[in-house]
């Protein structure tokens, strides 16, 4: 399926629950570096599905960061927690393709039953509601027990084939190199949620084709996500991108910095004394 956009279009889409830090510049700055070269466009997306976490202070304080980097967008900005019917139809192609199914195990149970991990390291779960009874679904679904839909990835990579995506290296130019995505090692992934219709990787290749993203620049911790990415995309018919995968920028215990383990941010480095261009030196990309 060809893409809509003869213009290269790339997106920043960070969540809206915490402050960004280097490793969020860093992935910033890559990206609209790309988006130059290419002679493109880069946009921000806002991934604010999870309406716990995020706040409107932190979106607000996303666009106060990048704009003090020195980059800049079109708008409107996309904001995943306006377009969760968009989510609730691409939910319902899979069904229609009876692709989904609900699962009522809990985290508790899924780890106490796996026999191994997924590439994230989490619990793989073992397909213990794949095969319920239909009158069991409907009987727990009406009586509200807690649910999440999860994607029937065995089935989906027999109808899907050999799946490969494009991957460039760090000028983005650079001659592509085909990778062949292995979903099934992420089994049966939670897509949908009772009350929540979509999951990170559901919303994200649903707003990468309404956006007529090109190209994704995203960190190597990413990486294998993009197997169950390059599934969905084919499973919705829609374009896969063009992707590169960023190194990450490291703490001085070799860790990924992260807001979860109190990475200082953008803002504390500012009130410092730091530039934008001791940014860019600090990650890496200074002139």
């Amino acid at each position: 399926m060809p893409n809509r956009s003869s213009n290269p279009i790339l997106r920043f889409a960070p969540s809206p629950n915490g402050r960004l830090h280097l490793g969020h510049a860093y992935s910033a700055l890559v990206t609209w570096r790309a988006a130059a070269t290419l002679g493109g466009t880069a946009l921000l997306r806002i991934e604010d599905i999870d309406a716990e976490r995020c706040k409107p202070e932190f979106a607000q304080a996303i666009e106060d960061d990048l704009h003090w980097l020195g980059l800049d967008w079109p708008v409107p900005v996309m904001h995943q927690s306006d377009r969760m019917q968009a989510y609730a139809d691409a939910g319902n192609a899979l069904r229609d393709q009876r692709l989904l199914y609900p699962c009522f195990c809990s985290r508790t149970e899924v780890a106490a039953l796996a026999t191994g991990t997924d590439p994230d390291g989490a619990p793989l779960y073992p397909g213990t509601c794949r095969h319920m009874a239909r009158s069991e679904q409907i009987e727990r679904l009406e009586r509200g027990d807690p649910v999440q839909f999860r994607l029937d990835t065995e089935a989906a990579t027999a109808r899907a084939g050999m799946l490969t995506y494009t991957v460039v290296g760090p000028l983005v130019t650079d001659r592509p190199q085909i990778r062949h995505a292995r979903p099934e090692r992420w089994g049966d992934v939670v897509l949908q949620r009772k009350g929540t219709p979509t999951s990170y990787h559901l919303a994200v290749v649903v707003d990468d084709a309404a956006q007529d993203i090109t190209h994704v620049t995203r960190g190597r911790d990413m990486e294998a996500a993009t197997d169950i990415h390059v599934l969905l995309q084919m499973l919705l018919g829609l374009t896969s991108p063009i992707y590169h995968f960023h190194r990450l920028i490291l703490d001085e215990d070799g860790r990924k910095l992260a807001k979860s383990k109190g990475s200082p941010s953008l803002a504390s480095l500012r009130e410092a004394g730091w530039t934008p261009a001791d940014v860019r030196r600090a990650v890496g990309l200074g002139d």
